[in-house]
C-alpha cells in the first residue's frame, strides 16, 4: 500500500494541514481596521526569559511595532538585566541578555492593566507565569486586544474554557505559543499521516528527558523578595506565601501551583501528536510517578509517565524523566507507530521507516522509507508563529494555534496531572469537559482565586 500512495491525496492533505486555520470570516477590528501594510501596535506583558525570546520574534517582523512593556520585576521591565538579584545568576542563560533595539519610544508599566487600558494598542503578547495566563488573556480580549499567549494556555481546564469563551465573545484572534503548529515540516508530516501513509496509528509517544539528579532546582529558605520585585503581584490569584528564590524567576515550572513539566513541555508534544493523528481529546487516562531521585524543592514528580486512550482507538504516551537524560528514541523527538510504517520527527527532519509483517503475516516491507529534512530551529518557528499571528490580526482568520486548539492540547496536561494527583484511571467526557468516574478529580478542574482577582 505504501508504494501506491496517491500523491495528489497527500498533497491535498498537506495543503489542508497548512491552511486549516483559514476559514474564520473577516470581521472589523474593535476601534479600527488594519490594512495589509499597516503596523500592528503591540504591548508585551512579561519580559523575562521567554518574553524576550518572543519579543525578538515579533521585532523581526517589519509590520510589528512594540510600544509598551509590563513586568512585576523592575530590572526586567527597564532592560537592566545586569542588575538582577545575585541569587538569579545560577540561572545562567535563562536570565535574558537584553531586549531588542525597538527604534521607537516604549512605555513601561508594573501593572499589566495599564497596557490593556491603552486604546492605541492592537495586540498583546502574554509571556507571564502560567497561573496568570487566564486572567490576562480574558481581560485583554474584553479590552478589544488580540492576544499571543504563551503555552500552556491555562493552569486549569475550566480556566481554558473561559478563555476560549472570552475570545469568541469578543471576536479576538488568539494564538497560543505552540510554535510547532507553524512548522512546514510538521505540516507535511501531518498531511502524510492523514492520507494514510502510516496505516492505522495505534501508538504516539514523546518524552522530556533531563538528568537533574541529585540536586535539581535546589533547596532555598524563604526570604525577602529581591529589590524591585512586586511579589504580591507575581503571586496574583494564588495564595499569599513568602518569597522563595526556587520559585521565581523561572523555577516556578517545578511547582504545581504555578506550572508543571507535564504542561510546560508536555503541551508542546501532545499538541503536535494530536495534530498529526487528527485527535481532539482523550477519553481516558492513567498516570503514575513520583519524586524518586531528585532532592529539591519541587512539588511535581521527577519521574512520571501518562497513557491517554484516544477515541479513534490508540494510545498517546508522554513521560517526564528528569532523573535520566538519555533520549527515549534513537532519532527524533516524537514517534508514531502505524501498521504500515513508524514515523520519527523533530524540528529538523522526519523519517518514516517501513513496518514488516510479524507473527503469521507477510514479512515483506509494507512501504518504502520516507525521509525529509528542513532547517527549522526554535528561532525560526518563533518567527513563523509571530508572522502567522500578525497576518491573522489583519485578515481576521483563525491562526495556526487558535485558542480552542491550545485549550484542547493543554487539557491533556491537566488531565494527566489530575490522574497523578488522584492515583486513578480517569474517564474523560470531551464534550462536557468533566470526568465521568471521579468527583475527586472533578474538584480539581478549577480553583478559587485569591482576592481581589476573580473568575468574572
Amino acid at each position: 500500500m505504501g508504494d501506491r500512495i496517491n500523491r495528489r491525496k497527500l498533497a491535498r492533505g498537506v495543503s489542508a494541514s497548512v491552511a486549516a486555520a483559514s476559514f474564520m470570516p473577516a470581521v472589523a477590528r474593535a476601534g479600527r481596521v488594519l490594512g495589509a501594510n499597516e503596523r500592528v501596535r503591540i504591548g508585551c506583558i512579561g519580559v523575562g526569559n521567554r518574553g524576550v525570546q518572543v519579543l525578538r520574534a515579533f521585532h523581526a517582523q517589519a509590520d510589528a511595532q512594540i510600544i509598551a512593556l509590563a513586568d512585576v520585576y523592575e530590572p526586567y521591565l527597564h532592560n537592566r538585566y545586569d542588575q538582577v538579584d545575585p541569587r538569579f545568576q545560577a540561572l545562567g542563560r535563562l536570565v535574558p541578555g537584553g531586549q531588542p533595539e525597538f527604534g521607537n519610544p516604549v512605555d513601561r508599566y508594573k501593572d499589566f492593566r495599564q497596557i490593556l487600558d491603552r486604546k492605541d494598542i492592537d495586540a498583546v503578547i502574554i509571556a507571564t507565569p502560567d497561573h496568570w495566563h487566564a486572567i490576562q488573556t480574558i481581560k485583554a480580549c474584553e479590552a478589544g486586544k488580540d492576544v499571543y499567549v504563551e503555552k500552556p494556555l491555562s493552569i486549569t481546564i475550566r480556566e481554558g474554557r473561559r478563555m476560549v469563551e472570552a475570545a469568541r465573545k469578543a471576536n479576538r484572534v488568539v494564538q497560543v505559543g505552540t510554535q510547532r503548529r507553524s512548522s512546514a515540516l510538521y505540516a507535511e508530516l501531518a498531511g502524510l499521516v492523514h492520507a494514510g501513509a502510516l496505516g492505522k496509528v495505534t501508538v504516539a509517544r514523546a518524552y522530556l528527558t533531563s538528568n537533574m539528579a541529585p540536586a535539581g532546582i535546589g533547596i532555598a529558605p524563604d526570604s525577602a523578595p529581591p529589590e524591585g520585585l512586586d511579589w504580591d503581584m507575581w503571586l496574583g490569584p494564588r495564595p499569599m506565601r513568602p518569597y522563595n528564590a526556587n520559585i521565581a524567576p523561572y523555577k516556578f515550572r517545578w511547582w504545581h501551583l504555578y506550572s508543571s513539566q507535564m504542561a510546560n513541555w508536555g503541551v508542546h508534544y501532545t499538541d503536535v501528536l494530536r495534530w498529526l493523528v487528527g485527535e481532539t481529546a482523550p477519553v481516558s487516562c492513567a498516570a503514575i510517578g513520583g519524586r524518586y531521585a531528585v532532592k529539591d524543592a519541587r512539588t511535581i514528580p521527577d519521574t512520571a509517565e501518562v497513557i491517554f486512550e484516544l477515541p479513534s482507538g490508540m494510545l498517546m504516551i508522554f513521560g517526564t524523566f528528569e532523573a535520566s537524560g538519555r533520549h527515549a528514541f534513537d532519532r527524533g523527538e516524537i514517534e508514531l507507530r502505524g501498521t504500515l510504517g513508524t514515523a520519527y520527527a523533530d524540528l529538523g527532519k522526519f523519517e518514516i521507516l517501513p513496518e514488516r509483517g510479524g507473527q503469521f503475516q507477510d514479512p515483506q516491507p509494507r512501504m518504502k522509507a520516507v525521509s525529509h529534512a528542513a532547517k527549522e530551529g526554535y528561532g525560526t518557528l518563533d518567527q513563523n508563529h509571530a508572522r502567522n499571528f500578525l497576518d491573522c490580526v489583519k485578515s481576521r482568520k483563525k491562526p495556526n494555534a487558535d485558542i480552542e486548539e491550545g485549550h484542547r492540547s493543554t487539557t491533556f496536561a491537566h488531565v494527566a496531572n489530575i490522574a497523578l494527583a488522584t492515583r486513578a484511571r480517569l474517564d474523560w467526557d470531551p464534550a462536557a469537559e468533566r470526568f465521568t468516574n471521579s468527583e475527586e478529580a472533578n474538584a480539581l478542574l478549577d480553583y478559587e482565586y485569591r482576592k481581589p482577582w476573580s473568575h468574572a
